[in-house]
């Protein structure tokens, strides 16, 4: 007799589903098991906050990824760099800015 995982009842050893809770016991027939042995780093939350932090660099995060397929992998990737990109550009607008800004106290 084993334990199971979910609501600490005792059921068989060769059990695949808890029949007290309903629970699958195989991490192959449950995503919730199936998601614990995907590394940290790979975690959508991960990804989202590495991607505002440092942008494109952390692109390899995505590629990397094993469960990501290929057109989701390309998309996320012109998407960020696109994103980026306009970024980018309205940064150094606002610099120019704020450069012509100083000239004008400067002048006075």
């Amino acid at each position: 007799m084993k334990k199971c995982p979910f609501c600490a009842e005792d059921i068989q050893d060769d059990a695949i589903k808890c029949k007290h809770c309903g629970e699958f016991l195989i991490a192959s027939q449950n995503p919730r098991l199936a998601e614990e042995k995907v590394e940290w780093y790979f975690r959508k939350s991960f990804i989202i906050i590495a991607l505002c932090c440092v942008g494109p660099l952390a692109l390899p995060l995505i590629w990397w990824h094993p469960q990501a397929t290929r057109a989701w992998k390309i998309g996320l990737t012109i998407g960020i760099l696109v994103f980026s990109w306009i970024l980018f550009q309205l940064s150094i607008d606002a610099v120019q800015s704020i450069k012509a800004y100083y000239q004008l106290f400067d002048s006075l």
